[in-house]
């Protein structure tokens, strides 16, 4: 079972560096759908994943079509969307002979329309108030879902305790 936060043509550096450093922490494959808003040389990208960036899985596709193909199973993608009609938690992510897709949009517009009717049983909404914003910020959301799939999938391989030489706690 392999995770995969994918990005659909990310215009910020920034939100694409902290969330490769998310993948990074989690074992989440990072795939990134372009065209992309930066170069992935850019200072800012590096600045906020600098540590972390070798340490992701990184996939480039050329556009939709080409991410599409790479597919194993599309039941197991979801389109994260404030249009969507069930919440991130709603779906069973313990498969572990499944790869989960969860694909969300470009900063300043989303996904394509397109796309998420064609998709829209599995565009999955997180819980926000509409009349105070209009979307959360994109990390914050990748953030957020990964760590859904995660719980239920008992966050397998990761480290629920790790000993540290200098332990604030002890």
């Amino acid at each position: 079972m392999t995770n995969h936060i994918v990005l659909f043509e990310p215009l910020m550096p920034a939100n694409t560096g902290n969330i490769a450093r998310t993948c990074a922490g989690t074992d989440t494959v990072l795939d990134l759908i372009k065209p992309l808003g930066f170069s992935v040389d850019d200072k800012h990208l590096k600045r906020a994943g600098l540590d972390y960036w070798n340490k992701v899985d990184i996939r480039y596709h050329d556009n939709l079509p080409a991410f599409l193909e790479t597919v194993t199973n599309p039941e197991n993608m979801f389109l994260i969307s404030k249009f969507g009609t069930q919440t991130y938690t709603d779906p069973d992510y313990h498969d572990f002979d499944q790869d989960y897709y969860f694909v969300f949009g470009k900063e300043t517009t989303g996904l394509p329309e397109r796309f998420e009717q064609q998709y829209a049983r599995q565009a999955l909404r997180i819980p926000q108030d509409d009349e105070h914003i209009r979307a959360l910020n994109l990390s914050n959301t990748c953030a957020i879902v990964i760590y859904e799939a995660l719980r239920q999938q008992s966050f397998a391989g990761l480290e629920r305790v790790h000993t540290y030489e200098h332990d604030k706690l002890k």
